[in-house]
């Protein structure tokens, strides 16, 4: 409990930090740049509070911040050559008073929540005894696939955007080729490793549900339909594109 109260103050501290940030940069996008730190202070504080297996806990503090700073990196450098999210742009059109004070309720505190919740296998995991078998080595193994599918996924979009002759093309090469969400696939995946690393001691097989909130999130919240809704009014071959190409799993294209 010790250990959660930590991280929770922890995570309210930073998001008190990022909405002042937000609002002297002028756009709540910034927000996105915090989402991996988060999980890095969350994985550095369990870290120092939990008793549990020093390797367990190594490697959980070890590949959550490899995942959570390489992401606040990459989205720190989209979001300083850019302007507000059109996600949060379409929140705040909802605000019914203040739009300041609905983006700390309705972005800030939910995403805190959140980021509180889906870390739990890495709070947990940090307090279990018992050594690392082969269900942690293969969350291990599951964390490198999900790794360099959300890597190499954004660094291929990345290179795609800096062409100028991109602006009404899909990119449906590299990894891109396989599931039209390699970042994403990447992502949960990420989680599903660090759980299992978790899930091999009680109690972290309770810690379920936060693999699950992730991939909800990612596959059917805010991740892939937001998007593909905003794509496939901008670009043209979208349409084809996803009826050849799978949605999240990834697969060989279909023909024809």
């Amino acid at each position: 409990m010790s250990v959660f109260l930590s991280c929770s103050a922890l995570v309210a501290l930073l998001m008190v930090i990022t909405f002042e940030v937000a609002i002297k940069a002028g756009k709540h996008a910034v927000i996105d740049v915090a989402w991996g730190l988060g999980f890095a202070v969350i994985a550095l504080a369990a870290f120092v509070q939990g008793g549990g297996d020093p390797l367990r806990r190594v490697l959980l503090l070890v590949l959550t911040c490899l995942w959570g700073l390489r992401l606040a990196l990459h989205l720190g450098r989209r979001v300083a050559g850019s302007g507000e999210d059109p996600r949060y742009e379409a929140l705040l059109a909802k605000a019914p008073g203040s739009r300041n004070a609905y983006a700390f309720r309705m972005i800030y505190v939910t995403q805190g929540l959140i980021m509180l919740f889906v870390s739990l296998p890495v709070q947990v995991g940090m307090t279990t005894t018992g050594p690392v078998g082969w269900l942690g080595w293969a969350g291990v193994a599951l964390w490198l696939v999900g790794f360099v599918f959300e890597t190499v996924g954004d660094w291929q979009l990345a290179r795609f955007r800096a062409d100028p002759t991109s602006k009404q093309r899909v990119l449906d090469t590299g990894l891109w080729r396989y599931t039209r969400h390699p970042n994403y696939f990447g992502d949960a995946v990420i989680w599903w490793g660090l759980f299992l690393i978790a899930a091999e001691r009680w109690p972290g097989v309770l810690t379920l549900l936060s693999p699950l909130v992730m991939t909800y999130f990612l596959l059917a919240k805010t991740g892939k339909p937001l998007l593909e809704r905003r794509l496939s009014a901008t670009r043209p071959g979208y349409a084809d594109y996803v009826r050849r190409t799978s949605g999240f799993i990834p697969l060989p294209p279909k023909r024809g």
